[in-house]
């Protein structure tokens, strides 16, 4: 046994296939459970979907010991996340090579179909989504554009949330004062269901007190409620309710000398910022026969945020409505529908709103071997900037979106996938603006232009009883991809990047090397260009995307040390890159590298108590953002831990 694991870890570590190990091993341990997606409203084993695909169950949750949806993903995903600027709620995402700056916007995130992404320049609040909450976290890449439509350039990031069954407490403790409570329950029954949930966090954080006394100290309230209900047979009903309340303060940046010599220290007060948003959503569906089902939605969402220091607040309403027809036959689904998204954002002297409007098609056909996918949308979006006093402004824009795949079958073991998708990108409402940070003053700068990218995607799966092989290649043209032009420093510009482009490698691998180990790797490596940047007088051509790390690597081992207790390491590396703000790729300081190692351990202890404890950055990697010279924000600087409990009734 000991020489089996050996050479097991020998072959992963040279990259070799698990193939290579001799044949006359031990029976082979239990099959991987499949993975299913659903990005396309079609339930699907990811080996059959048409489409690039990464899956995050709740066991893989559970297994990483992480406390926040935040923490996983940039933790346990192939998405880099990083603190926006120093906020850690409301965190910078990359994908696809997007890059750290505006990546976010590239991609849309949904909460059971409710949309996440706001319509100003400030990333999706992940934090307001409770991890124990999560069922599973389903991430398309390259594709998306028919269904998510404005902004689902890069991909989506869809989460699903779990039903209840019974009664669940939660309690954990750690270090830097950290502690937490969870209670969730919930009863299912065979035409009604009622799922409840409750989570309070608190930090007392990591950094040096600033002149005013506090740490970046932070603390969380969300409660959710979900009701479902099957008045009869071909009627599904369901109701959703939710309530977020974040306060946090976070750092400013240092410069590299004061980074070197101390992550902790702070410069100036933290940051305090408040956020509140609560939301309710309805929703049925409706069975006309065993093939046709009326499908409709409606999320009404409030969002405020205030910036305690200055004073400064801001007040936003989203509304969003869904309605689709859905065909299912036994080789051919369709799905067809229209979408409304509604946001309108409060100043202290004006309104801004904007208002998507989409009609959508999408189909798919399958043969014994072969999967076919295409779809087609066209929106229309259109803003409206009403000041108290002076001119309203107001803009339209329409674009379609498409995408087609396909999906063969070579064997039992191995499927071939490719998508080429057609999507764009609208301008936010602030890319409209330009604030000129000396005096403060904001100015009107022209209704810019939206950006438009297509992606082909090519890969394969390849699946056995104890091993998941997903590899994916893919290529990206852009034209207007939308960035801050920070070359003239307090007086940065909104503008278009003529022509760009991103390419690179995915590679995912689940292996259950025996009954009681297995390890699992994603990796990816990514090339984002810019090609031609006319505004920018040429300063940009061939340089590259800042904020965007070639490789990235997530690896991970899970033992099962005794029996109901399971030991799970894992490290997570990103390279360097170029600061975030440096287009032209002249800076002294980069993007340095990102690491850390994970460990923990959950062990049940009868059917229902369970206990748990998690080491985070288990060597104290200094990591931080760069998004200029000697400007650095720090993040995940110092080791932490904590020790829990779940009991279940």
């Amino acid at each position: 046994m000991k020489f089996r694991l050996a050479a097991a870890a020998s072959l992963y570590a040279l990259g070799l296939p698990p193939a290579v190990l001799a044949a006359d091993e031990e029976p082979a341990p239990d099959a991987l459970s499949p993975v299913i997606v659903t990005a396309t409203r079609i339930e699907m084993k990811d080996s059959d979907a048409p489409y690039a695909s990464e899956v995050h169950r709740r066991e893989d949750i559970e297994r990483s010991g992480a406390t926040t949806l935040v923490d996983y993903l940039a933790r346990y995903s192939s998405l880099q996340v990083l603190p926006n600027y120093g906020n850690r709620y409301s965190p910078a995402l990359n994908m696809r090579g997007y890059g750290i700056t505006d990546g976010y916007q590239n991609v849309v995130v949904t909460v059971d179909g409710r949309r996440l992404n706001n319509v100003d320049m400030v990333p999706q609040l992940l934090g307001s989504v409770s991890l124990a909450d999560v069922d599973r976290i389903e991430i398309t890449k390259g594709s998306g554009s028919v269904l998510y439509g404005d902004g689902a350039t890069a991909g989506t990031i869809q989460i699903h949330t779990r039903p209840r069954d019974g009664a669940t407490v939660d309690l954990f403790g750690g270090s830097n004062g950290s502690r937490g409570a969870s209670l969730s329950a919930g009863l299912v029954r065979e035409r009604f269901s009622l799922s409840a949930s409750a989570e309070r966090n608190r930090d007392d954080g990591a950094g040096d007190k600033d002149a005013t006394g506090h740490r970046d100290a932070s603390r969380a309230d969300i409660w959710r409620v979900g009701i479902d209900g099957k008045p009869v047979d071909e009627l599904k009903l369901r109701l959703d309710a939710g309530e977020s309340r974040i306060d946090t303060r976070y750092p400013n940046w240092l410069t590299l000398a004061q980074f070197k010599d101390d992550p902790a220290q702070i410069v100036g007060n933290y940051t305090h910022q408040k956020f509140n948003t609560h939301y309710w959503s309805v929703g049925a569906d409706y069975d006309f026969s065993s093939r046709w089902r009326l499908s409709a939605d409606h999320n009404d969402e409030s969002r405020y945020s205030e910036w305690v220091n200055s004073g400064s607040e801001s007040e936003s309403r989203y509304l969003s409505d869904d309605i689709s027809l859905q065909f299912r036959g036994d080789k051919l689904a369709v799905t067809a529908g229209a979408q409304l998204f509604d946001a309108v954002r409060k100043g202290s002297d004006n309104d801004t709103d904007k208002r998507n409007r989409a009609l959508f098609l999408q189909a798919q056909y399958s043969l014994e071997r072969l999967t076919l996918s295409a779809g087609v949308r066209g929106e229309q979006v259109r803003y409206r900037y009403r000041p108290d006093a002076g001119e309203h402004l107001e803009a339209n824009e329409r674009f379609s979106s498409w995408d087609v795949g396909f999906n063969y079958r070579v064997d039992e073991a191995l499927s071939v996938f490719g998508n080429y998708n057609d999507a764009h990108q609208a301008p936010d409402i602030d890319r409209f603006f330009n604030t000129d940070w000396f005096t403060g003053t904001t100015s009107f700068n022209g209704f810019i232009d939206p950006a438009h990218a297509r992606t082909l995607t090519l890969g394969l799966n390849h699946s056995t009883a104890t091993n998941r092989l997903k590899l994916a290649v893919f290529h990206v043209r852009l034209r207007n991809e939308i960035f801050y032009d920070q070359s003239l420093g307090m007086f940065g510009t909104n503008t278009n990047i003529d022509r760009s482009r991103k390419f690179g490698i995915e590679v995912q691998d689940s292996w259950q090397i025996v009954r009681a180990v297995a390890a699992n790797v994603n990796y990816s490596w990514t090339r984002a260009l810019i090609d031609r940047d006319d505004s920018g007088g040429g300063a940009f051509n061939g340089k590259e995307l800042p904020g965007v790390p070639r490789h990235s690597l997530v690896a991970g081992l899970a033992v099962d040390v005794v029996d109901g207790g399971r030991l799970y390491l894992s490290h997570t590396w990103r390279s360097r890159a170029w600061a975030a703000g440096d287009f032209d790729n002249n800076n002294s300081q980069r993007q340095r590298a990102y690491q850390s190692t994970d460990l923990s351990y959950r062990q049940q202890i009868t059917k229902q108590v369970e206990l748990y404890g998690a080491v985070s950055n288990l060597f104290e990697h200094e990591n931080g953002m760069w998004v200029g010279d000697d400007q650095i924000y720090p993040v995940d600087y110092s080791r932490t831990w904590k020790l829990g409990a779940r009991v279940s009734f």
